[in-house]
């Protein structure tokens, strides 16, 4: 009964360490393009708590181009969907064309890069593989009801669809990941607003996803 009580009393410790819902040491705040970003430590990871809204808005029917602008999208073409949840790119222009391997800089800030699979599935084991702990509050429903547990705060951002068109606000976000699946496909982190799991997965590289950075 002893040994019982000890454990429990160390995994809520445990629980405790890795979703104190702290700032990063040292980096609680950072300053890009004109934006101020919020910072969380999750677990050993430093991530930041927005989604990335960097770049010039173009028509959703266009395609971002390698041409030294960061170009996102924003839902229904509007700015106020960029403000309130962040701008949605396709994965090219998320990691800057780049085609080299290591941390990937892309769109994030100096010192940060895109996720990989490394850093996706560490984050996917910290929460235990719950998503309602990485969604932000009132975000999802039913057993998808965000608590925002780990501090990520993921929002329902939806996504630009191949043809141009948007879908899925509130219902549903990806998150690009570095790492490629196929010539065409890239992977990504699928949150539902129904469920509480998260899941990996792959899409065409010229959909419109959410961006989040991670620091180096």
């Amino acid at each position: 009964m002893k040994n019982i009580y000890i454990s429990s009393v160390y995994i809520l410790v445990f629980c405790m360490v890795c979703f104190a819902q702290k700032p990063c040491p040292g980096v609680p705040i950072i300053n890009y393009g004109g934006k101020i970003y919020h910072t969380v430590k999750i677990g050993s990871q430093c991530w930041l708590k927005e989604n990335l809204n960097i770049g010039m808005m173009i028509d959703s029917t266009k395609g971002q181009k390698n041409n030294k602008i960061i170009e996102k999208y924003c839902y229904r073409n509007d700015l106020a969907n960029c403000s309130m949840y962040g701008g949605l790119y396709q994965w090219g222009e998320t990691m800057q064309y780049s085609t080299g391997s290591g941390k990937i800089k892309g769109i994030c800030p100096s010192g940060w890069h895109i996720p990989d699979t490394t850093d996706f599935n560490k984050l996917t084991l910290t929460v235990n593989q719950n998503s309602t702990k990485l969604k932000a509050v009132e975000q999802g429903d039913g057993a998808g009801s965000g608590s925002n547990f780990s501090g990520f705060s993921a929002l329902l951002a939806g996504s630009r669809g191949l043809n141009g068109a948007f879908f899925g606000i509130k219902s549903y976000t990806y998150f690009w990941c570095a790492s490629t699946a196929n010539s065409t496909d890239a992977l990504d982190l699928y949150l539902n607003h129904g469920t509480g799991n998260i899941y990996p997965s792959n899409s065409n590289v010229d959909y419109g996803f959410s961006v989040r950075c991670i620091k180096n």
